[in-house]
C-alpha cells in the first residue's frame, strides 16, 4: 500500500513538473527608438499561439511562453513589428521603430495632445513629414490638397492676398465662415484690418518654416472645446521646438520665378474694327463715328488701325502690359538644441516676392524664439514668441478701372506710350483718349501700400502637482500695427478727380490678448482604465483702434504726406473692442485598448451677444471602439487597425458686429455728412437694440471608420458628417413703425452633409520608398429656412430657402435665334400643371429667375505621392475642385458681342451674321443689349484639376557630408501650379473676386489668374 502510494506521489510530481518545464516566464520592457520612451500597451504575442499580453504604463511587460514555442511578436500602431526569438533568454527588451503611418502619431488638440489611435473625433493632421520639403511662403499653400473635407481658394493671383478656407462647407449666412486659427494655444486675429480694400491674408504674416505640424479640428467632438468660435473648423498650428542634444544649424535658400497659369485671347485690331463696324451698321450708327473713335484711339493717326502696311499699325495686347514674369526669393536660417533642462529654437527670414502683375509685392522679415526650461522637478516655464515685418505693394480691387487686369478692356490700336506726350497712352489736351482709364497710369504715378509689424507670442508655466496633476497656465498675445498708405498723382486726375493729387493714411492696431489656466490628469488604473480630463478658463480680449485722414491739392507729386497737402479733406477714428470668458472640459476613457469615450464642453461669454443671452453652452460626445484588439481580429493578420467612431455636438459662431446688440447712435447721418444742423452737433438712432442675441449653434453628427492592413502599409478613412446650424444671425425687416428698416436678429437654418474618403499606402521596394495619400470630400449645402428672405450678393448669387448658399439665380440663356440673331431666354414660368414654361423669349425680362448654378464645389480632392530612391526625393500633388460654377461679372462687357467699345474676347468672332447661322454669340449689336442681360450666358463650370506642386531633390550622402562638416545638404527644385486641367474659359477656374463679400461667391470680374512658379533650393545643417 505504501509502495503504491508513494509510486502515485512520485508520478503525480513528475507530471506537474513536467507541466511547469513546459511554460517560461519572460519579462522585459518595450520603448521607442526615437527618444527611448517607453511604449504602453504595446502587445505581446507568443507566435503562433493565441496567448498574449501587453505593455503596462512604463513599458514593461510579462508573459508565459511554452518550451514548444521559441518567438515573441511585439506590435503597436504606429510602429514596425518585430518578431525576437527567445533562445534561452528570460529578459528580452525591446526598441520598436515607427513606421511612416500616421496612426501611432501624436495628434495636437486644445489645449492638450492625443495619439491620433485614440482619438473619437476627426482631426486632419499634416505633420512635420509632410511639410518640411515644402517651399512656400504662407501656410495655406501647404493645405491646399492635402486635407480632406478643406477647401482652400486664393481669390486672385494678387500678392499678400487674402484666402477663403471653408472647413465642412459654410456654416452661416452673414456671419464669419472662416476657421479660428491658433498658434501655439492662442487664438489669432484673422479678422481685416486697415482700410484698403482688398483683404490681406491673416496668415501671412507667419514664416511657414517655423511651423511643426498643422491640425485641422473639424467634427464637434474636435471643435466643442473651442465653443463659440468652433462652428466653422479650428486650425491649430505649432511651431518648432529645440530638443536636448548638440545644437543644429540649418540655412536653406531657394529662388524662382513665376508667370500667370491662364491667358485670354482679345481681338486685334483688325477683327475690332470688323466687329464694331458691323455691330453699329446693325444699330443704324454712320460708319463714320466709329472711324472718327477709332482715329482717336490711335491716338489720332488713322494708319494706325486702318492701314496694315503702315510702320505705325498698332496691334497692342493690354494684357502683356500687365501681367509679367515674377520673383520669388527666401532665405531662412535656425538653430535649435538645448539640454535636458532648457532647449531653444530661434529662426530668421527673408522673403521677396515680385507678383505676376506690375507694381505688385510682398516682403517678410521675421524672426522667432521658442525657449523651454525646466526650473525643477516640477515646473517648467517657456516662451515663445515671434516678430514680423510685412510690406505689401498693393493693388486697387477688381472692380476699379485703376486695377491692373481691367486694361484688356482698352482698343487694340491704342499704342503702349501716346507719341503727342511720350507718356502712357490715356489722354491728350485734357480730353479722354482710351475709352477707360488706362491702369498703367497708376502704375506710374500712384502708390499703394501697406506696411504691418505683428508680434505673436506667449509665456507659460506648468506645474506637476503630482505624478499625475499637473496645472499650466498661459498667457499670450497677437499685437498688430498697420499702415496704410496711399498717393494718388495728379496725372490720375481722369480716375481719381483730383487734379492736384490726393494721399490718404490709415492707422490701424490690434492689441489681442488671451490667458489660459487649466489643469490636466492623466493615470492608467490597473493597466485598463486610461483617463485623461483636463479642466480650466481662458479669458480673450481684443481692442482695435484706427484712425485715418485724406489730404488734397498738392504743388507737386514730390509731396507726398498728408501734412504737404493744401486741403486736409476727410478724417475718421474708431475704437473698438470685445472680450470672451470661457470655462471648458474634457474627458477621453480608454478601458482595455479597445473602448474610448470622449466628453467635452465649454461655456463661453461674449460681448457681443445680448443681455439675455450672453453666456452659452457647447457640449460634444464621441466614442470609439478599436476592433482589432478584440481577440476574433488578432489572428487575422491582414488587418492591423479597425476602428470606428462616432460623435454628436454643439458649437458656435460668434463672427459679428462687436456691438451687434446694443441700441446704438451715431453723430453721422447715413451719407456721413454731420447729424447735427448748421453747425450745432447732433446725433440720430442708428441700430435697433436686441437684448436676446446669442450665438448661431451647429449641431453635427459624425461617423467614420478607420483601418489598416499588413502592418499599416495601406490605411484609409471614411467619414460622413451633418452639420445643422440653427439661429443664423441675419438682420431681418422690421416695421417701418419702428423707426428702422433691419434688425439684428437669430433667424433660419442651414445644413451641410457629405463624405470624406482617405487612402494612404506605405511601399518599399528595396531602396526605393513609396507613399501615397489620395484624399476626397463632398458637401451638400442648402438653406433650410430664412423665414422667406432673400439675401442678395454679387452679381447672381442668392441666399434663399431650399438652395445651396450663394446659389446663382438669373434667366436662364436659350442661345440664339438663326432667324434673325436675337439672344434668347427661356421663359421658366410655371405652367398651370407646375411645370416650366421651356419656350423662349427675346425679352429678358419675361424670363423668370430660376437657380442656374452653384458656386459650392460638389467634390474637392487631392493625391500625393513621394518617392524616396538612395538620396533622390520625389513629390508629387495634385489637387482637384470639381462641380462648382464661376459667374463672369465682366462678361457684359468684355464678351459682349460688341454692345460698347471694351475689346472683345475673341470668341465673338463667332456672332450671328445671316439667317441659318447656327452659334451661341448673338448678333453684334452696338449698344443694343443684345443678350448681354445677367444671365447664365455668363455662367461656366469651372471644375479643375491641377498639378499643385512637384518637388524633385537630392540629399547628398553620409560620407560625402561628413568630409564637408555637415549634418545634411540638399539641393531641390519645385513647380507650383505647374499645370490646371480645366474647361473654364476665364484665365483661371481658382477665383473669386476680391471687392466681393456676404453671399457673393463664385465670382470673376477682372480677376488675375493664379502664378506658376519654379523654384530652386538649398538646404543645409551642420
Amino acid at each position: 500500500m505504501n509502495k503504491r502510494l508513494l509510486f502515485s506521489l512520485i508520478m503525480f510530481l513528475g507530471c506537474t513538473l513536467s507541466m511547469i518545464a513546459q511554460d517560461r516566464r519572460i519579462t522585459g520592457k518595450v520603448v521607442s527608438a526615437v527618444d527611448g520612451s517607453p511604449l504602453p500597451g504595446v502587445s505581446v504575442q507568443v507566435k503562433g499561439t493565441g496567448k498574449g499580453a501587453s505593455t503596462d504604463a512604463t513599458g514593461n511587460y510579462a508573459i508565459s511562453v511554452p518550451t514548444s514555442k521559441n518567438a515573441i511578436e511585439f506590435r503597436s500602431v504606429g510602429f514596425y513589428a518585430k518578431s525576437v526569438e527567445i533562445a534561452g533568454q528570460t529578459t528580452i527588451n525591446v526598441t520598436l521603430s515607427e513606421s511612416e503611418n500616421s496612426l501611432g502619431e501624436v495628434v495636437v488638440v486644445g489645449y492638450g495632445t492625443q495619439k491620433k489611435t485614440n482619438l473619437t473625433g476627426n482631426v486632419a493632421q499634416i505633420g512635420s513629414k509632410a511639410i518640411e520639403n515644402l517651399p512656400v511662403l504662407t501656410t495655406e499653400q501647404a493645405i491646399q490638397g492635402r486635407a480632406a473635407g478643406v477647401f482652400v481658394e486664393s481669390g486672385n493671383g494678387k500678392v499678400g492676398q487674402g484666402i477663403k478656407m471653408r472647413i465642412r462647407g459654410s456654416s452661416s449666412v452673414s456671419a464669419g465662415n472662416d476657421p479660428l486659427y491658433v498658434i501655439d494655444g492662442i487664438p489669432m486675429t484673422s479678422t481685416p484690418a486697415g482700410s484698403s480694400p482688398n483683404t490681406p491674408n491673416p496668415l501671412a504674416d507667419i514664416n511657414f518654416n517655423d511651423i511643426e505640424s498643422i491640425e485641422i479640428l473639424k467634427d464637434a467632438s474636435a471643435a466643442a472645446i473651442y465653443g463659440a468660435r468652433g462652428s466653422n473648423g479650428v486650425v491649430l498650428l505649432t511651431t518648432k521646438r529645440g530638443k536636448s542634444g548638440k545644437t543644429n544649424f540649418n540655412v536653406s535658400y531657394f529662388t524662382g520665378s513665376s508667370e500667370a497659369t491662364g491667358h485670354r485671347e482679345f481681338l486685334n485690331t483688325a477683327q475690332y474694327v470688323e466687329l464694331f463696324k458691323e455691330a453699329r451698321a446693325n444699330s443704324g450708327f454712320s460708319l463714320s463715328g466709329g472711324e472718327t473713335r477709332f482715329t482717336r484711339y490711335a491716338v489720332g493717326e488713322k494708319a494706325r488701325w486702318a492701314d496694315p502696311t503702315s510702320a505705325n499699325y498698332t496691334n497692342t495686347n493690354w494684357e502683356d502690359q500687365v501681367l509679367r514674369k515674377g520673383s520669388i526669393n527666401q532665405f531662412d536660417l535656425n538653430i535649435s538644441g538645448g539640454t535636458d533642462k532648457t532647449k531653444f529654437y530661434a529662426s530668421g527670414s527673408y522673403s521677396k516676392q515680385e507678383g505676376i502683375l506690375v507694381k505688385n509685392s510682398f516682403e517678410r522679415i521675421s524672426s522667432r524664439i521658442n525657449i523651454d526650461h525646466k526650473a525643477t522637478d516640477k515646473l517648467s516655464i517657456g516662451v515663445n514668441a515671434s516678430l514680423a515685418r510685412t510690406f505689401n505693394t498693393r493693388l486697387s480691387n477688381d472692380n476699379a478701372f485703376s486695377t491692373p487686369m481691367q486694361i484688356i478692356a482698352l482698343a487694340p490700336m491704342a499704342p503702349v506710350i501716346d507719341p503727342r506726350t511720350g507718356d502712357y497712352t490715356d489722354t491728350y489736351n485734357d480730353a479722354a483718349v482710351t475709352q477707360y482709364y488706362n491702369p498703367l497710369m497708376n502704375i506710374a504715378y500712384a502708390n499703394n501700400t501697406t506696411e504691418t509689424y505683428r508680434t505673436l507670442g506667449n509665456v507659460y508655466g506648468q506645474w506637476n502637482i503630482i505624478p499625475n496633476l499637473s496645472f499650466r497656465s498661459e498667457y499670450g498675445f497677437d499685437m498688430s500695427f498697420r499702415n496704410d498708405d496711399q498717393y494718388l498723382g495728379k496725372k490720375t486726375v481722369r480716375n481719381s478727380s483730383q487734379p492736384n493729387g490726393e494721399a490718404y493714411k490709415n492707422n490701424t492696431n490690434i492689441f489681442n490678448y488671451n490667458t489660459n489656466n487649466f489643469l490636466t490628469f492623466n493615470k492608467v488604473f490597473d493597466q485598463k482604465h486610461d483617463l485623461n480630463v483636463i479642466a480650466g478658463m481662458s479669458y480673450q480680449q481684443s481692442k482695435r483702434t484706427s484712425i485715418d485722414a485724406t489730404g488734397r491739392n498738392f504743388p507737386s507729386d514730390a509731396y507726398k504726406t498728408i501734412a504737404s497737402g493744401a486741403t486736409k479733406a476727410d478724417a475718421n477714428s474708431f475704437e473698438r473692442t470685445f472680450t470672451f470668458l470661457s470655462y471648458f472640459s474634457r474627458l477621453n476613457y480608454k478601458f482595455d485598448n479597445k473602448y474610448l469615450i470622449g466628453l467635452s464642453g465649454r461655456i463661453d461669454g461674449s460681448s457681443r451677444f445680448g443681455a439675455n443671452n450672453r453666456y452659452g453652452f457647447f457640449p460634444s460626445a464621441s466614442a470609439g471602439w478599436i476592433v482589432s484588439e478584440e481577440n476574433f481580429l488578432k489572428d487575422v493578420r491582414q488587418i492591423s487597425f479597425l476602428k470606428v467612431r462616432a460623435s454628436y455636438g454643439y458649437t458656435g459662431n460668434a463672427e459679428i458686429n462687436n456691438f451687434g446688440s446694443l441700441g446704438l447712435y451715431s453723430a453721422q447721418n447715413a451719407d456721413g455728412n454731420p447729424a447735427g444742423y448748421a453747425g450745432t452737433p447732433g446725433q440720430r438712432p442708428f441700430q435697433l437694440e436686441n437684448p436676446d442675441l446669442k450665438w448661431e449653434k451647429t449641431a453635427q453628427t459624425d461617423i467614420g471608420l478607420e483601418i489598416g492592413f499588413f502592418n499599416n502599409r495601406i490605411s484609409a478613412e471614411v467619414d460622413y458628417y451633418t452639420k445643422n446650424t440653427t439661429d443664423l444671425l441675419l438682420n431681418v425687416n422690421v416695421p417701418g413703425t419702428s423707426g428702422f428698416s433691419s434688425q439684428l436678429k437669430n433667424v433660419g437654418e442651414l445644413e451641410n452633409k457629405g463624405w470624406e474618403f482617405i487612402l494612404k499606402t506605405d511601399n518599399k521596394f528595396g531602396d526605393l520608398t513609396w507613399r501615397a495619400s489620395i484624399n476626397a470630400a463632398t458637401n451638400a449645402n442648402k438653406i433650410l429656412n430664412l423665414q422667406g428672405q432673400v439675401i442678395t450678393g454679387g452679381f447672381l448669387n442668392r441666399a434663399v430657402e431650399g438652395q445651396p448658399l450663394g446659389v446663382f439665380v438669373g434667366p436662364e440663356y436659350a442661345g440664339v435665334d438663326s432667324k434673325n440673331g436675337d439672344a434668347l431666354y427661356y421663359l421658366n414660368t410655371t405652367k398651370a400643371d407646375g411645370s416650366l414654361d421651356k419656350t423662349t423669349t427675346n425679352d429678358v425680362n419675361l424670363a423668370a429667375n430660376v437657380p442656374i448654378g452653384n458656386p459650392n464645389p460638389k467634390w474637392i480632392g487631392g493625391f500625393t505621392n513621394d518617392f524616396n530612391y538612395k538620396g533622390i526625393d520625389l513629390s508629387i500633388t495634385f489637387q482637384g475642385v470639381y462641380g462648382n460654377d464661376v459667374y463672369n461679372g465682366a462678361g457684359k462687357f468684355m464678351s459682349a458681342n460688341g454692345d460698347f467699345y471694351d475689346n472683345q474676347t475673341i470668341d465673338q468672332m463667332a456672332r450671328w451674321q445671316k439667317p441659318g447661322d447656327i452659334t451661341n454669340v448673338p448678333q453684334a449689336r452696338y449698344v443694343g443689349g443684345n443678350g448681354t442681360a445677367e444671365s447664365s450666358r455668363y455662367l461656366s463650370n469651372a471644375s479643375y484639376t491641377r498639378l499643385k506642386t512637384v518637388t524633385i531633390g537630392y540629399n547628398l550622402p553620409k560620407t560625402i557630408t561628413d568630409k564637408l562638416k555637415l549634418s545634411k545638404l540638399r539641393v531641390y527644385a519645385t513647380a507650383n501650379n505647374l499645370l490646371t486641367f480645366t474647361k473654364y474659359k476665364g484665365w483661371d477656374p481658382e477665383v473669386n473676386t476680391d471687392y466681393l463679400t456676404g453671399v457673393a461667391a463664385g465670382n470673376d470680374f477682372y480677376a488675375a489668374p493664379q502664378p506658376k512658379t519654379i523654384t530652386v533650393g538649398l538646404n543645409l545643417g551642420f
